[in-house]
């Protein structure tokens, strides 16, 4: 349920979300999840309320990642907390039930990253990470011999990202 023209409101949806994920978000995530997967915000608001909460102190941006995250500050849990009744009952069900039925998922998109491209002798560089708020927590960086390998290893990299993780962490711990 979009609720146009009530930048109040909408400031307070916003918020909702962060409270709700509990994490760090980026604004291709809070996009995705107001606008494209459900229809809270319009795209156009959503964008502009991002640097109105930045700017209001209700959010702040975590430096240090290729796509900047976002958290909600204390002031901003303060502000939800007094006005959280403004959002209409149903939204914050709808809000609720999507992020408990998609969060994690959400969470992985955004926390992992793969690219690659070619090399010059025809072989592929993939990249692949796991990001935190503050820094990366792996990296890997691999050369494949041809396209075909380094696409299945991009695509199965939000899958296998913290099944990976623990494999490598285990083996170099034990």
């Amino acid at each position: 349920m979009q609720i146009k023209g009530e930048t109040l409101v909408n400031k307070l949806i916003m918020l909702f979300v962060f409270d709700k994920m509990e994490s760090s978000l980026s604004e291709r995530t809070l996009i995705d999840m107001c606008t494209s997967s459900n229809e809270w915000l319009n795209y156009m608001d959503c964008t502009l309320l991002i640097s109105k909460l930045v700017s209001d102190g209700f959010i702040c941006e975590i430096p240090g990642n290729d796509d900047p995250l976002y958290t909600i500050t204390p002031e901003g849990r303060e502000t939800l907390a007094n006005f959280y009744i403004n959002i209409p009952r149903s939204t914050r069900e709808d809000i609720s039930r999507f992020v408990k039925n998609n969060g994690s998922r959400f969470r992985t998109k955004q926390e992992c990253k793969a690219d690659y491209y070619q090399n010059k002798d025809g072989t592929y560089t993939v990249f692949l990470k796991i990001l935190a708020p503050i820094q990366p927590m792996l990296e890997l960086k691999f050369v494949i011999p041809d396209k075909k390998t380094a696409n299945t290893i991009y695509k199965k990299w939000e899958d296998k990202a913290s099944e990976l993780y623990s494999v490598v962490y285990e083996t170099l711990v034990d």
